[in-house]
């Protein structure tokens, strides 16, 4: 006897998945997952005065490694302070772990201009290409 593949239900009673409320709640987690992991971003930089842009944008910082220099000319790398030397040295390793490592330089507004071109000169030197500089977008008052 052959095998019948047909459906014993009849047409009007055959089992459906409804695909639209899985999207839905699809839509609904993904939202649900890109606020949560916004709001544990951490903060990786010493609080700085920073300067004002009229044309900046909103940047992320993720996978950024954190170099500021405050007003009185100070390096911080990730929010621990260091000299020259030792910024050149840590940095070295750095690269040497990750060959695309990319540098975020936020200096206060009132930093002496060298200060934070020396930071840049120290940062190059190295031979790392991938550096921004933090600003902060100028608001309409």
């Amino acid at each position: 006897m052959p095998v019948q593949l047909g459906s014993k239900l009849p047409p009007e009673n055959e089992a459906r998945i409804e695909i639209i409320p899985l999207i839905d709640i699809m839509f609904f987690l993904l939202a649900a997952f890109m606020l949560v992991s916004l709001s544990m971003v951490n903060l990786k930089s010493v609080k700085v005065d920073l300067p004002t842009a009229a044309a900046a944008t909103p940047d992320t910082k993720k996978d950024l490694l954190s170099l500021s220099v405050d007003k009185g000319g100070v390096l911080f790398l990730e929010n621990q302070p260091m000299g020259p030397n030792e910024l050149t040295t840590r940095l070295t390793l750095m690269l040497a772990e990750n060959p695309d490592l990319r540098v975020f330089i936020s200096g206060d507004r009132e930093a002496m201009h060298g200060d934070i071109v020396r930071a840049l000169d120290i940062v190059r030197s190295i031979g790392i290409q991938k550096v921004a500089f933090e600003i902060r977008p100028e608001t309409d008052n």
